[in-house]
Order: C-alpha cells, then sequence, then structure tokens
C-alpha cells in the first residue's frame, strides 16, 4: 500500500485557523475537539486519497481536485485536495455553505 505525503498549503493553513478563532470565540473545548477530527480527517488521506470523489470544481481546472467532506448536518466541511505523485497537497478547507472555488 502506497503512503501519500500530505502536504498541507498555505492557504488551507488560513483557512483551517480561521475555522477555528471563529468556533474557539463561542466554544473553545468543541473548537480543539473540531480541530483535532479535522487534522484526524486531513491524515486519512495519507492512505488511498483517491477514493474521495472529484469536487465539483474539478472540471474548470487542469488537474483533477478531490474533496474529502468533513463534520454533519449543516456544518461540514470540504476538505479539497490533489494528488501528485506520491503527495496530496491540500489547497483549501472550506465550509460547504461557500460557494464552489473558480479559476480566479
Amino acid at each position: 500500500m502506497t503512503t501519500y505525503r500530505v502536504i498541507i498549503q498555505p492557504n488551507a493553513e488560513a483557512e483551517i485557523e480561521a475555522a477555528y478563532l471563529y468556533r474557539a470565540e463561542h466554544a473553545p473545548q468543541a473548537a480543539a475537539r473540531w480541530f483535532v477530527g479535522l487534522v484526524e480527517a486531513i491524515n486519512t488521506l495519507e492512505h488511498f486519497p483517491a477514493r474521495c470523489p472529484l469536487a465539483p470544481e474539478s472540471g474548470h481546472f487542469a488537474e483533477e481536485i478531490r474533496q474529502l467532506l468533513y463534520g454533519a448536518r449543516r456544518d461540514v466541511f470540504r476538505i479539497l485536495f490533489t494528488i501528485q505523485g506520491d503527495a496530496v497537497h491540500v489547497l483549501h478547507v472550506r465550509h460547504g455553505a461557500q460557494q464552489y472555488l473558480h479559476e480566479e
């Protein structure tokens, strides 16, 4: 079984931090649990990341963009990533209510 390196890009890091800080203002313990769960979900991409479906945005970009969903009900986050060789690049972590990405 191939193990992939998971690389979180600066945009994704900033989005994760912003989501955590927003949550921490209202419920610090819940924010910590959310963060740990998100990191665990991202780490699952080390094994068989192609199991995740293509993101709706994928058709607008030259390379395949896949998504891993994390969360439940109205609080789902989309972890958007590409697979390049033996590396998974996490590009964005966006709340499910946010608009889809475009090339701009």
